[in-house]
């Protein structure tokens, strides 16, 4: 936001004047050159609509397509070349069969004809015509048993598209940025309950593209879907009170979107299950990883799933479609060492792989480079208060692109950042205490933060 600082030498005149600072990086501009810096920007913001309309308009031109079309020929060309090769084989045995059937006939003609000009017919050779001219008939009549088989081995190579988005973590925050204290309900908010305006215990939460809030409602079994501004929201997986069956959910505690599958990946707890949920009017979830105590996950730009086993101190990656998966944290049992973690709750990768862990009982954020076999504190681990170099059942967390650390301190009811290398944190949000005003938090958990740098935190309603 443009703001007026006084007399300041303009960057662009030099002069002496009151001036505008419309961005840090730019410098200041009096009023004469602040007009001229308006229209530049609107002259960069037509350029750029003018490329997005010319990438519309050249679609059909994109390298993938022209690929796809090749694909489409190859895969013809290979399904003509197969249906030739059958149709010449049916063409085969079907003249051969004839060829014979034919051969069979002429011999029993030329039979007859000799014995019509020997005028030596008998019983027994009538008898033997009759039988071999039905014997013929019924050859003609049961050709050979022609079926198609179906290979299951395809000679065809399907493709698909493998969607690798950029990476999005969260915006690179400035280190100084600050939030407005009172937030604001955008979904929920009127007391525990079951109504789809209401939550019981909600937990971990994710924030689409769009701006669209999806929450584990964690003591009402289901998962919900909140659209920007909704006063509603609409359930999008369980609903159907708690159950392991699957169509149910028992206490689920996180979740992602998977955009490629257009599904949701959620963390059902009680069922010690990762199930994914079709978005559109799925009414069933289907189980891809099981027998896993699943706090929080998270997926990263290679579609690998990393899921935090709370019962049993780790943090495992999968490829999807495995069902064993790779311990990246963790996994040493509980405890406080370097290569241990105590009840971990909520994770984060980063563009690096490095996987960063809400480590609950030790009242500290770990940081898991890719590769290595132990941890670094990033944040608290100075046993459990609520001063700036400590936290208190830490949950959400976040790591922006500079490496600085949002994490949610439970207990203290409070948002922390915590800037890279730092040795104490920073209140961003609330610190006053527990409360439901809107200026202080109740219990909260979760953590994301949409596009436009702005977080939402769930707290418990009961």
């Amino acid at each position: 936001m443009a703001t007026t600082t006084g007399k300041i030498s303009c960057v662009k005149c030099e002069e002496l004047k009151a001036t505008v600072t419309c961005d840090e990086r730019v410098g200041d501009f009096c009023f004469d050159h602040m007009s001229e810096q308006f229209v530049k920007i609107e002259e960069e913001l037509n350029e750029f609509q003018s490329g997005i309309d010319r990438q519309k308009a050249e679609l059909q031109k994109h390298e993938l397509m022209k690929q796809t079309d090749e694909w489409e020929r190859e895969s013809i060309e290979k399904i003509r070349q197969v249906a030739d090769e059958v149709r010449h084989e049916l063409s085969s045995s079907v003249i051969r069969f004839l060829i014979d059937l034919d051969f069979k006939l002429k011999q029993l003609a030329q039979q007859l004809l000799q014995c019509r000009k020997e005028e030596d017919f008998i019983d027994k050779n009538m008898q033997f015509f009759n039988e071999e001219v039905i014997r013929l008939k019924d050859n003609r009549n049961n050709t050979p048993d022609f079926k198609i088989d179906h290979d299951s081995t395809s000679f065809i190579n399907k493709i698909r598209l493998a969607i690798k988005e950029p990476f999005l973590c969260t915006a690179n925050l400035n280190v100084n940025a600050t939030w407005i204290q009172n937030g604001v309900t955008v979904a929920g908010g009127n007391g525990g309950g079951s109504g789809m305006n209401q939550f019981y215990f909600p937990f971990g939460l994710f924030v689409d593209d769009d701006q669209t809030i999806y929450i584990a409602d964690c003591e009402n079994h289901r998962l919900m879907e909140w659209k920007r501004g909704a006063t509603t929201g609409r359930v999008v997986a369980g609903g159907k009170r708690q159950g392991n069956r699957s169509n149910q959910l028992n206490r689920p505690l996180d979740v992602i979107t998977d955009k490629q599958t257009d599904s949701l990946i959620i963390c059902d707890y009680n069922n010690r299950r990762v199930v994914r949920w079709p978005h559109q009017n799925g009414t069933d979830g289907e189980t891809i990883i099981s027998n896993i105590g699943c706090w929080g996950l998270t997926m990263d730009d290679d579609r690998f799933l990393y899921i935090v086993d709370h019962s049993r101190h780790e943090v495992r990656r999968y490829r999807m479609g495995e069902s064993h998966g790779t311990v990246v944290a963790g996994g040493n049992g509980q405890g406080n060492r370097l290569d241990q973690l105590y009840y971990p709750t909520y994770v984060f990768v980063d563009r690096d792989h490095s996987v960063y862990v809400s480590d609950q009982a030790n009242h500290r954020v770990m940081k898991w480079m890719k590769g290595v076999k132990e941890g670094i504190v990033v944040a608290g681990g100075q046993d459990q208060q609520s001063c700036l170099i400590q936290l208190s059942n830490p949950y959400g967390i976040v790591v922006d692109q500079s490496g600085t650390v949002y994490v949610v301190d439970g207990e203290s009811n409070r948002i922390m950042r915590w800037t890279q290398g730092g040795t104490q944190g920073r209140v961003i949000v609330c610190g006053n205490g527990y409360g439901s005003e809107s200026n202080k938090l109740s219990h909260p958990t979760g953590l994301s933060f949409d596009w436009e740098g702005n977080f939402c935190e769930p707290m418990i309603e009961q």
